[in-house]
């Protein structure tokens, strides 16, 4: 007689998914590769956004400019950098109890093309990688060696609901949380299973035997080079503050966040953004902040630009605030027609923040698959990190996130970035999914509640440090206007139906909080205990900042 006891592992909040779906039947060419190099097994194999890839990942071909009636044509600009390395791993030990299975993976040390962020993907998405995986690299033109750090494994709590068209596309892959290092050109990983034990029963006598258990097949270390942005795209930094809108009243805008608390991440951030802030002024007879050349886009950026129509005019790189006067205004011109007589005469909504667009953070709108998905409303806003690591500076919080949008589309198999909205360390917001920041975009970051939700994520992780004031504040200012919008109240409790989870089964109807943690509907450590410490402060603020 045998059972089989197996350690039982917490799982953590970063983009990956694990459902059930059956991984292609090629794995080989479920894998983008560059048409133009063919690597020998053990070398890198990048990706760039215009390769060809030999399974579901291809996107069709597109109209000039989809969904852009009478829209002039435009000249097309090339391709924007950035690149994907795909090293398969090797087996670095064996167990003979197994069979002479591989147990532990990795790679020796390597040069390889200039990267920024890393991740480890695998064939079937359903399947877990129960292990620690650690990861060094060699900072570019140092030659310097970092010490080896941990990659968040855990991840079966991130992705498309269940049975929806995203998940069930045959292109999506099981993941670990991405991690951003910095430039480097030098690579080691090793993988390391976890210990099963097994207890065994016999005749003579009872005895425990470990075992390690094993890796999931197809282990890929994904280098991510996220490339440079277009330089008219919006610098990095703190919010600024805008000239409010004609008639409006300046004072009833929320002030924009600085990064004060003691303990916080990185606090040399706020010396870091006080500078950015000021080297961002406009010089005399520049374009305004947020503007950009229409003749500048192609046709994929045309459309993803205009869904954000009349928020801003067609290119541009920033959503510039709103006084609330303005907010208000805007409102009725938005959802006049879906509003009480009561939200006509008193509407709850926090003056709208500025938000970089996808434009400003250097978005390729040619990576992710064409069109928008929407839900029906917005009643719950759950906040996520990205388990991605603390060490980046605000000036290059849009390079994560393209590495981050790069990840998710190319490596994993997602449509797009899976967040609604990211928010960095200085508190400046970003649009995430395409389809309109005012828009109920359909996201792909909380399992099972997707639906009638956005999803907000914190670069960086909380699980032992603190997120800044400024990063609080911004998730406060933007759940104060976007729940406002679909008029939730941010200290409220509403009901969301589960579409299938490990804490909620499917059909089920759960009573949330309108601002909730990921880990309240799925059984996650995210978004980190520091920053889930700090979500009763923003709901508080974001009720004040609604008027409540």
């Amino acid at each position: 007689m045998r059972g089989l006891l197996a350690t039982s592992i917490g799982v953590t909040c970063a983009a990956a998914l694990a459902l059930p779906l059956t991984p292609p039947a090629n794995a080989a060419t479920a894998r983008p590769a560059s048409a133009a190099e063919t690597a020998p097994t053990g070398t890198a194999r990048a990706t760039s956004p215009d390769t060809p890839v030999t399974s579901s990942l291809s996107l069709p071909d597109r109209p000039a400019h989809p969904g852009l009636p009478g829209l002039p044509d435009l000249p097309r600009l090339p391709d924007l950098p950035g690149s994907t390395q795909s090293l398969p791993l090797t087996a670095l030990t064996r167990d003979r109890a197994l069979g002479g299975a591989a147990t532990d993976q990795g790679l020796l040390r390597r040069d390889v093309r200039q990267f920024s962020l890393l991740g480890v993907i695998w064939d079937d998405p359903a399947a877990e990688l129960h292990g620690r995986v650690q990861v060094r690299t060699r900072t570019s033109g140092t030659g310097t060696w970092s010490g080896w750090q941990d990659v968040e494994t855990h991840n079966a709590d991130h992705g498309a609901d269940p049975g929806t068209p995203e998940s069930a596309s045959g292109r999506v892959r099981g993941a670990t949380a991405p991690l951003w290092v910095g430039d480097s050109d030098g690579v080691e990983i090793r993988v390391h299973p976890d210990t099963e034990r097994r207890a065994e029963e016999t005749s003579r006598d009872a005895g425990t035997l470990s075992t390690a258990a094993l890796l999931p097949s197809g282990l890929r270390l994904e280098l991510v080079d996220p490339g440079a942005a277009p330089p008219e795209h919006a610098p990095a930094g703190p919010p600024r503050s805008r000239t409010p809108a004609t008639g409006s009243d300046p004072a009833q805008a929320p002030e924009t966040g600085s990064v004060d608390e003691a303990g916080s991440v990185e606090e040399a951030e706020e010396a870091e953004g006080a500078e950015e802030a000021e080297g961002a002024e406009v010089a005399d007879g520049a374009e305004p902040a947020g503007m950009t050349h229409m003749t500048a886009m192609t046709a994929e950026v045309a459309t993803a630009s205009a869904a954000n129509a009349p928020l801003a005019p067609l290119g541009a790189t920033e959503i510039p605030a709103l006084d609330r006067l303005g907010t208000e205004r805007e409102l009725l011109a938005l959802r006049g027609a879906e509003l009480t007589s009561a939200q006509r005469a008193k509407p709850y909504i926090g003056p709208r923040p500025s938000i970089v667009t996808r434009r400003g953070w250097g978005a390729d709108e040619k990576l992710r698959e064409s069109g928008f998905r929407y839900t029906t409303k917005v009643k719950a806003a759950f906040v996520h990190h990205t388990a991605s690591g603390n060490s980046y500076k605000c000036s290059q919080a849009p390079s994560v996130i393209r590495g981050i949008y790069r990840y998710h589309v190319k490596s994993m198999g997602w449509r797009d970035i899976g967040y609604n909205f990211l928010v960095d360390k200085c508190g400046k917001i970003y649009e995430g999914r395409a389809g309109g920041v005012a828009k109920p975009v359909l996201g792909a970051h909380t399992l099972g509640f997707n639906n009638n939700s956005m999803g907000i994520a914190v670069l960086g992780t909380f699980t032992s440090a603190k997120p800044t004031t400024a990063t609080v504040d911004a998730v406060a200012r933007l759940t104060a206007w976007k729940l406002g919008l679909f008029g939730a109240n941010p200290k409220g409790k509403t009901y969301l139906k589960s579409g299938g989870g490990n804490l909620y089964g499917k059909g089920k109807n759960v009573r949330l909080n309108v601002i909730s943690g990921h880990r309240d509907g799925f059984a996650t450590e995210c978004p980190g205990r520091q920053l889930y410490g700090k979500l009763g402060s923003a709901r508080s603020t974001a009720a004040r900042f609604q008027g409540r």
